[in-house]
């Protein structure tokens, strides 16, 4: 089976926690094959994460892409002034295989993703856990009075995918995806998730809801499932400078966190720094709720 994740260099700050889980709580790593898609990463961070993969038993196979998401994707809405995420639009050029699972690197997989190996697609280009509204997210006047989508329609986080690449080529869908995030270049409220939302309109395969819960930094533990793929959305993370302080999923996070990964990442760098002050919103407002509670 297919994983893919895809990565800059802060994104690495979460990596380990999703790989460490993501091996632990599968039932034959040997089975995994996983791609991981690096901008900017050093020869030094992929000999970390193949050391990472070797602490953890891990038995398959992986690979590392190199990429710059600038080249194809500047032109587009950034996040954060960073254009990572929209990578995983380029998989189906990449990966040689009929389909792949795509992971965040904001996740504790408690979940075997072997679970859905023989996934049957029934036509659909991907699969993802829906149960969002149009209406109800951020952005959501664009999809109305832009794009002309029906507020009722099925929305999707894009954080967990499990894309059919076969029928990607089949139809050509990344020509699709680019010639949507061309038409509202600067407009995409969730950058490539909004590319992903307008091509579906609300159609899509079902991935089961175990396979991402959603966990806001103050917000109580997900209880869709015993075992499940938890997914810290917003800011900030449970890595981010402070947050053991104001993340409420900052202990389950913590169990898999290995004490000396961010350390071999340089420590808090420049990038950091940055990051913290594009959230420090998220981080005022993250304190007011929790002095609230």
């Amino acid at each position: 089976m297919n994983i893919a994740f895809c990565n800059n260099r802060l994104g690495l700050k979460g990596l380990h926690v999703a790989l460490a889980s993501l091996i632990q709580n599968c039932s034959d790593s040997s089975k995994l094959a996983l791609w991981f898609l690096c901008a900017g990463h050093s020869e030094k961070d992929k000999r970390n994460i193949a050391k990472l993969l070797n602490q953890e038993g891990f038995g398959g196979k992986f690979s590392f892409i190199d990429f710059d998401p600038y080249a194809t994707f500047g032109s587009f809405r950034s996040l954060h002034g960073d254009w990572t995420c929209y990578g995983r639009l380029l998989l189906v050029d990449l990966i040689p295989e009929d389909q792949v699972l795509y992971l965040d690197s904001d996740l504790v997989v408690e979940e075997d993703v072997l679970k859905v190996e023989q996934f049957n697609f029934d036509g659909h280009c991907l699969a993802a856990v829906g149960g969002g509204r149009f209406k109800f997210t951020y952005g959501n006047k664009f999809y109305a009075d832009r794009v002309g989508l029906d507020g009722n329609l099925e929305y999707f986080n894009s954080g967990v995918l499990l894309l059919n690449l076969r029928e990607w080529r089949i139809k050509n869908i990344k020509e699709d995806c680019m010639k949507i995030g061309r038409q509202h270049a600067l407009e995409l409220p969730s950058v490539d998730q909004s590319i992903l939302n307008i091509l579906c309109s609300g159609h899509f395969a079902k991935l089961p809801k175990s396979f991402n819960c959603e966990w806001s930094p103050i917000s109580q533990r997900p209880e869709a499932s015993t075992k499940m793929i938890l997914h810290f959305i917003g800011s900030p993370k449970p890595w981010d400078p402070f947050a053991f302080l104001i993340h409420s999923g900052y202990q389950t996070w913590s169990k898999y966190d290995r004490k000396n990964w961010i350390t071999r990442l340089s420590g808090v760098t420049t990038a950091d720094l940055v990051r913290a002050w594009n959230i420090r919103r998220s981080y005022v407002r993250s304190f007011k709720d929790k002095l609230v509670q």
